[in-house]
């Protein structure tokens, strides 16, 4: 990760009020140089050994302030904990049926999408999602080593 970015995103914080405790600082860290789309949890964990007395609502809850700011975007999949994703620009996703592994992919928006949504249901539509669903290449070797 970009030293730039990390700047830019404290930066952010600053200009929208934000203090940048030492625990804010390391959870955006660890989303900025993180490429699994983490749960807060796992983030929860991965710095638990830095900060011993930090608790998973403190966690959750500098996600959210996170969020709020749009810095981090929060990818929910129905009953599963949330996953969080430092990278908001306009990307979709592919996910791993076995694992459940999300890695980012590049598309060309989908704008015309949501422009026929609009004229076909008289919807005001404000976003999509895409998700594309398949097995990981790890998970295939598995597979394979299983047969």
């Amino acid at each position: 990760m970009s030293e730039k970015r990390l700047r830019q995103a404290i930066d952010t914080l600053k200009e929208s009020g934000v203090r940048i405790t030492p625990q804010r600082h390391a959870v955006l860290e660890y989303l900025l140089n993180s490429m699994v789309h983490p749960t807060a949890d796992e983030i929860y964990k991965a710095l638990e050994g830095k900060f011993p007395n930090m608790s998973v609502a403190t966690v959750y809850n500098n996600l959210r302030v996170l969020r709020e700011v749009g810095l981090v975007r929060e990818l929910t999949y129905g009953d599963s904990s949330s996953r969080f994703d430092c990278n908001t620009s306009d990307h979709y996703h592919i996910i791993c049926n076995e694992c459940g592994k999300i890695v980012d992919f590049h598309y060309p928006s989908l704008d015309e999408v949501e422009s026929l949504a609009e004229q076909v249901t008289g919807f005001d539509v404000s976003h999509h999602r895409l998700e594309v669903y398949g097995t990981c290449e790890d998970c295939q070797k598995v597979a394979t080593q299983k047969h």
